[in-house]
């Protein structure tokens, strides 16, 4: 009796292969992606827990336990690493994330189709650029000599100010930069579930006289509610992991204090220093970080919106 239900779950699952199997071989490069470049490296976070060595290997290499965790959260830069880290990604968060839902409402009211597919195509080209030609830009345009930011403010009778050089002017840069790399590209998402939305919803409140404002208010903002749920969880799972580049190629030791984030921490460590194990150490930590704010991220939103992504 218990190998009835099992097998007629096979056969279902089977069947199902057997209809999608073109579906699935294009789905083999992605799973392929997350097994070599995902789940592979996870056997080299060993030695966090390892003194290691290039010339001894992961498993020859001696094992401390928690040698160097202790030594991390010991270190006098430990609690400016976590301040930096965490007051960077809650700012992108809590000044980026609305933009996307206000560009995608705004373009979804736009009826002059050649100033719509201007905007669009302005706002995603940034989304097409690395990170280092955007830092280049962010450099060039604020440079102290010729910047284009500096030769205004010279124009207007200012003082020209080495804005990357001032700590309290970073993170406003920072995240500046972030919401004009990403809001075109993220904005798309919320397109695509506006135009979900059905279209009688909008006609039954024409008829009832509800005008533009009222119909974004009470149709559009709660159709998008779903989405705006699973991405705020997501991004809420990365705050922690704030990205190393710009960052990099942005901050100098004169910003350190506000702009040395986990990251470019282990970056320091790992690569230039050779400290493999302690660069793993905070990796891991960093990771674990996100995995707790991304679960209670998720916690909340089925406690408050009833969703979440599991």
């Amino acid at each position: 009796m218990m190998n009835k239900p099992l097998k007629s779950r096979s056969k279902e699952m089977l069947r199902h292969i057997r209809r999608d199997r073109e579906l699935l071989l294009l789905f083999i490069p992605c799973i392929l992606f997350y097994v070599i470049f995902r789940y592979g490296p996870l056997y080299g976070l060993i030695i966090a827990f390892k003194d290691y060595s290039v010339f001894t290997g992961v498993l020859g290499s001696d094992w401390v336990g928690l040698k160097h965790f202790i030594k991390f959260f010991g270190n006098q830069d430990f609690w400016m690493l976590f301040r930096n880290t965490l007051l960077l990604g809650f700012y992108t968060l809590v000044f980026g994330f609305p933009f996307p839902i206000l560009l995608a409402v705004l373009l979804n009211e736009v009826r002059v189709q050649w100033f719509k597919k201007s905007v669009q195509t302005l706002s995603y080209l940034p989304a097409f650029l690395s990170v280092v030609i955007i830092s280049s830009m962010i450099i060039d345009f604020l440079s102290p000599t010729n910047g284009l930011l500096n030769q205004l403010l010279a124009a207007l009778g200012f003082e020209k100010k080495y804005f990357l050089a001032d700590s309290g002017w970073f993170r406003p840069i920072y995240v500046i930069s972030e919401i004009w790399g990403t809001v075109g590209y993220e904005s798309i998402i919320y397109l695509a579930a506006i135009a979900g939305i059905s279209p009688t919803l909008y006609e039954a409140a024409k008829v009832d006289g509800a005008t533009r404002f009222h119909m974004i208010r009470h149709i559009t903002i709660p159709g998008l509610m779903p989405t705006m749920l699973i991405m705020f969880i997501l991004k809420t799972g990365s705050m922690i992991r704030v990205g190393y580049e710009k960052v990099l190629l942005l901050y100098n030791p004169m910003t350190y204090n506000v702009a040395d984030v986990f990251s470019t921490y282990v970056y320091r460590k790992g690569l230039l220093e050779s400290n493999y194990s302690y660069a793993a150490a905070v990796g891991m930590f960093e990771a674990l970080v996100a995995m707790v704010m991304l679960l209670g991220a998720n916690a909340v939103s089925r406690k408050i919106g009833g969703k979440g992504l599991w």
